[in-house]
């Protein structure tokens, strides 16, 4: 999409992208963000650039209690690298102005980068808010991260108590975009019934924002679990729904989230509001050597064994945004949404 009259304002609370066919709305503060063609009741086929860009800044991680992630779809362990500020100040700078919000890929008690915080105080400065996930934090960490971050989510694992107590750690300090993350699969399901009754019962999970499901791609050290039921996956979300619990998905999951509310009375307004795969369309993956992907499943697949280097170019939307390989990708996920009645995009690579 070629849009030569696009212009981009923003200020210390809002960012707009104003065009004939391509628009946009971005709260800095609340994280509100939306976004229309033509009409307001029109949705672009996919953006000029990049809104959203999604940066690995370690491979190192020492796991939660001691234990990694058994699901990791990175495989992340403790022999690891990490980006250094230098190369991600050299990156940032090369971003469109479209770039709204970066979400930073860390160890789980975002600790292994020593330039983390320098990283999202520098994004910040310059306009671009910081997301992060974790699952162990300090004390400390928390009040970094609540200083600077929009949101934060914690992630779920064996000890419960781990995730709830960190929920509370940013909670406490004001952070009001906290979110538990749950990674959902067959085995994993008893668990994500006993979390979302914990919402119900337990104070330090009194002031979350939401519970967000996230879709199992079997990749990594997740090749070894299954995928959730269609079944199963919607009466996660009948039991959320019926207890007013605010859920959330990753875009991964649209899909299967509109086909667990496709006969509720509100399915419309869900449906304005659910946003599914946006790789290649709205956002990017740029991982810990400065190489740009789709998304971070994509790397080391099939057409993407290497990514696109964004260190040497001196135009990321005619470089990266708009290379061959990207719009290849771009195209075929379009084309996913001709493929189920919902006309929903979803995942080219993996079985959801």
């Amino acid at each position: 999409m070629a849009v030569q009259t696009l212009k981009i304002t923003e200020n210390e609370v809002l960012k707009k992208a104003e065009s004939p066919v391509y628009n946009f709305i971005f709260s800095k503060k609340t994280g509100f963000f939306a976004r229309w063609g033509k009409t307001t009741k029109e949705d672009p086929l996919y953006a000029p650039s990049a809104e959203l860009a999604d940066i690995e800044i370690t491979t190192i991680c020492h796991g939660v209690d001691g234990k990694l992630c058994p699901f990791c779809y990175k495989s992340n362990n403790p022999n690891g690298r990490n980006m250094s500020f230098e190369t991600f100040k050299k990156l940032f700078d090369k971003f469109p102005k479209l770039i709204c919000q970066i979400a930073f890929g860390t160890d789980s008690h975002a600790t292994s980068n020593p330039d983390l915080f320098k990283m999202m105080k520098y994004s910040r400065e310059n306009g671009v808010i910081p997301n992060i996930t974790v699952s162990q934090i300090s004390e400390e960490t928390a009040v970094k991260i609540a200083e600077v971050c929009g949101a934060c989510s914690i992630s779920r694992y064996d000890n419960k108590d781990i995730c709830y107590d960190s929920v509370k750690l940013l909670t406490d300090r004001g952070m009001n975009q906290t979110n538990l993350h749950f990674m959902t699969s067959e085995e994993t399901y008893d668990r994500a019934i006993e979390t979302l009754n914990d919402i119900l019962t337990d104070k330090r999970l009194e002031k979350l924002n939401a519970i967000v499901f996230l879709s199992l791609k079997k990749k990594g050290r997740g090749k070894k679990f299954t995928c959730l039921s269609e079944e199963k996956f919607k009466k996660l979300i009948d039991f959320a729904m019926e207890n007013n619990i605010s859920i959330g998905f990753d875009s991964c999951s649209c899909l299967k989230f509109l086909k667990s509310v496709r006969n509720h009375p509100d399915f419309k307004n869900f449906e304005i509001c659910s946003e599914p795969c946006e790789s290649s369309i709205f956002s990017i993956y740029c991982n810990v050597d400065a190489k740009i992907f789709p998304c971070s499943f994509v790397e080391e697949e099939k057409n993407w064994e290497e990514g696109l280097d964004i260190l040497n170019t001196n135009d990321f939307t005619k470089d990266i945004w708009n290379h061959p390989r990207m719009t290849k990708f771009r195209k075929k996920l379009i084309d996913t949404a001709n493929k189920n009645q919902l006309k929903c995009r979803s995942c080219p690579v993996f079985e959801i």
